[in-house]
This record gives structure tokens, C-alpha cells and sequence, in this order.
């Protein structure tokens, strides 16, 4: 399938690991240009060598609003065909471990930087009629995740946020969804591992395993089958779903929405 994207522009956060990564990969097979935003400067130089002639850089933290200034500026009258908005999440902790503080900062590295970055580029998306936005969340929205009280909670704010806003905008030509990914086979997920062997006493290998065991298809899922649905949705391919929360969790989620 032509998904229309070969030359259009999009910005990828957290684009040198994990599903980020991912997705500006497949990305750039298609033949889309990319801005890649990336804390890690060596990465991300790395990462640009690679793919000259198709990647942007910009090195900072994506949750901070003065790197989202800067993005904004950078991108200046461009046209803007999607964002994938994605960066690390909370540390694994359970409510009981938690404090006041911990909630405040979870607040900021889950939920208000990702409306910060969406209204301050909303304007570009209506001026031009047209915007992909995919959002990548996590299935304990759906089901919530032990030892994971910080992300199961914000996240859900998220969820209402962009359903919220999706049903304003639908209309101009924007399309907001989100991706709710379960056991992958990323950096973010062997931290979730490492702190249930911790807890529960047991090896990190036997954690595994049975999270494995738990997932229907058998296993946990490649950060590249992530991507293919990812792409598809920033794609004009996906123009008629909007405000859509996606498991993609090898049939994990038990309930019958999931």
C-alpha cells in the first residue's frame, strides 16, 4: 500500500529508541522526512549520519516548553503533516511508595507537555486544513498495570484530553488518536520487568516468562509491528478515524472494548 506520505513532513519524539525510533524508521522507508527530537545527542547524531538526506535533528528534552518553543520555531511555515507524540514515562512504583511530589512531577512528564506541544502546533494544523496526531500512551489505560500507579493514572487524563479535542477539530481536517501499546520489547518495558522481580521476589527471567504467558498471541510484541500501524495512522489513509484509543498488546486486554 502507497500510504501518501513519501516527502510529507513529521516531528518524532523520543525518535532514537524504543517505539520513537521505530516509527521514524518506517518513516523514512516510506520516504517521509522527519524531525527527530532526542535528548541524547550522541544518539541522535548517530541516528541523522544514518539517514542525511531524511532526518532533522533537534536535541533537547521534548517535554520541556522551551524545546517546544523551539520546535515551533524551527518548523516556522512548513507544512506539518503529523507528530507523533512520545517520550519515557514514570518511574514503575506502586500507590503506596508514592508521594506528593512524585504525583506533581508525573503530571508534567505525562500529561502537560503533551498538551503544551499540541495547542502550540494546533494553529499550523488548522491553518492547513489537515494533521495527524498519534499519541503514544500505554494499555494500562484500559487495564491497569501493578507497580505502575503513576502512568495508569495520568495517562487516562490524556485519553480525555484527546478525545476531548478530537471531536473539536474533526471537522478542519485533524485527527487525533492513540496508540495503547502492552509488553513490547523496549528498554521501558525491561525497567517494568526489572521492578515485578523486585517485588515479587522473583528472577527477571521467570517475570518474563510468565508475562509471555499471560499475553494471548504468546509474546511480547516487536517495536516494528508498533510502527506499521503508527505510520498508517499518520497517514491521509486514516482520515475517518479520530479520538480512537488502540490497544496493541497481543490481545492482553481482557475486556471486550479492549
Amino acid at each position: 500500500m502507497d500510504l501518501k506520505i513519501n516527502d510529507k513532513l513529521f516531528l518524532v519524539g523520543g525518535a532514537t529508541a524504543g517505539f520513537g525510533n521505530a516509527v521514524a524508521r518506517a518513516l523514512i522507508a516510506e520516504g517521509a522526512k522527519v524531525i527527530a527530537v532526542a535528548r541524547n545527542a550522541e544518539n541522535l547524531s548517530n541516528f541523522t549520519s544514518q539517514f542525511p538526506e531524511n532526518i532533522e535533528a533537534i536535541n533537547g528534552d521534548i517535554t520541556d516548553s522551551e524545546i517546544i518553543t523551539e520546535i515551533v520555531e524551527y518548523i516556522g511555515d512548513r507544512k506539518l503533516d503529523g507528530i507523533l507524540v512520545n517520550a519515557g514515562g514514570p518511574p514503575a512504583t506502586s500507590a503506596q511508595e508514592t508521594n506528593l511530589e512524585d504525583w506533581d512531577m508525573a503530571y508534567f512528564s505525562v500529561v502537560r507537555w503533551k498538551i503544551d506541544l499540541t495547542l502550540a502546533l494546533l494553529p499550523k494544523f488548522k491553518s492547513q486544513k489537515y494533521g495527524r496526531i498519534v499519541f503514544v500512551e500505554s494499555v494500562s489505560v484500559k487495564q491497569p498495570i501493578a507497580n505502575l500507579v503513576l502512568s495508569n493514572s495520568f495517562r487516562m487524563a490524556v485519553v480525555g484530553f484527546v478525545k476531548t479535542l478530537s471531536q473539536e477539530v474533526g471537522k478542519e481536517g485533524i485527527t487525533l488518536n492513540i496508540l495503547a501499546p502492552g509488553y513490547h520489547d523496549t528498554e521501558a518495558v525491561k525497567r517494568v520487568l526489572q521492578k515485578k522481580s523486585e517485588v515479587g521476589g522473583a528472577s527477571y527471567e521467570d517475570v518474563q516468562k510468565n508475562i509471555e504467558n499471560s499475553i494471548p498471541v504468546g509474546r511480547m510484541g516487536n517495536p516494528d509491528e508498533f510502527a506499521s500501524l503508527t505510520i498508517w495512522l499518520l497517514s491521509p489513509h486514516s482520515g475517518y478515524i479520530t479520538g480512537q484509543t488502540i490497544s496493541v498488546d497481543g490481545g492482553m486486554v481482557s475486556g471486550s472494548f479492549g
